[in-house]
């Protein structure tokens, strides 16, 4: 039987203390990870949008790194509970640009999954904001942590 404590994993970037929130908090074995983006291990944007006068993305050919970069962050905070990609069973995309998005995802995430089709549910939605004006992508993942790191043997 799975322990029932409540797990939680932060990066220490700014903005989990400013907004109040954990990147992933694991639960009866399964892990939710918040809405990850392409920052580095400092918090700065990987590949920023370049942004008109008004503040808005004009250029969307930096999805790929953006997303890239947003994928091993998931990486990284689902390392913290034993688990990695393998584990995770739904992911959902919001993103600025649909179009780009669609055509950067088939590579990225075979890529990252390791996988021509990705054992996972996906979602991929168009958002008209993201949390900084020069994010192109987030992604949330649901993953089932392995059992050798939640269970008592």
């Amino acid at each position: 039987m799975c322990s029932p404590i409540k797990r939680t994993a932060n990066f220490g970037v700014p903005w989990e203390k400013a907004y109040g929130y954990s990147q992933a908090v694991q639960v009866k074995g399964i892990i939710y990870v918040s809405g990850q983006l392409s920052h580095d291990r400092a918090g700065n944007l990987v590949a920023p949008a370049r942004l008109d006068p008004a503040g808005r993305p004009v250029d969307f050919s930096s999805m790929e790194e953006q997303m890239r970069q947003t994928y091993a962050n998931a990486v990284t905070v689902l390392a913290e509970f034993g688990a990695s990609l393998d584990d995770v069973v739904e992911e959902t995309l919001y993103v600025l640009d649909v179009d780009a998005a669609f055509a950067a995802a088939g590579r990225v995430r075979k890529e990252m999954y390791g996988a021509e089709i990705p054992e996972c549910a996906s979602n991929l939605i168009g958002v008209s904001r993201l949390a900084f004006p020069e994010q192109l992508i987030e992604v949330t993942f649901r993953a089932i942590a392995p059992c050798v790191s939640l269970c008592s043997v």
